[in-house]
């Protein structure tokens, strides 16, 4: 079931030199640490002046829809999902 929130959450970034991608690795939300397995899509949008770095990413249960707002360097968890039908 996909569940659309707006929480802030904690998220372990990763930039790797060689390949010069960001990818998120690991995501704190609830007090639970979920280690990320696959990262998905990656765009990135303007609120006026801000630039925001929206991420689909996995874990071994959950699918998140992560943001990152560049003013800030705030992370919020938009949607979640476990994969089942609503």
């Amino acid at each position: 079931m996909i569940q659309k929130i707006s929480v802030p959450v904690s998220v372990e970034l990763v930039f790797d030199h060689k390949t010069r991608k960001v990818f998120p690795r690991r995501v704190l939300w609830e007090g639970k640490l979920y280690p990320i397995v696959k990262v998905g899509l990656h765009h990135t949008f303007r609120e006026g002046r801000t630039l925001f770095h929206v991420f689909s990413a996995s874990s071994q249960t959950l699918f998140f829809r992560l943001v990152l707002n560049t003013d800030n360097l705030q992370w919020r968890l938009e949607e979640i999902s476990d994969g089942l039908p609503d």
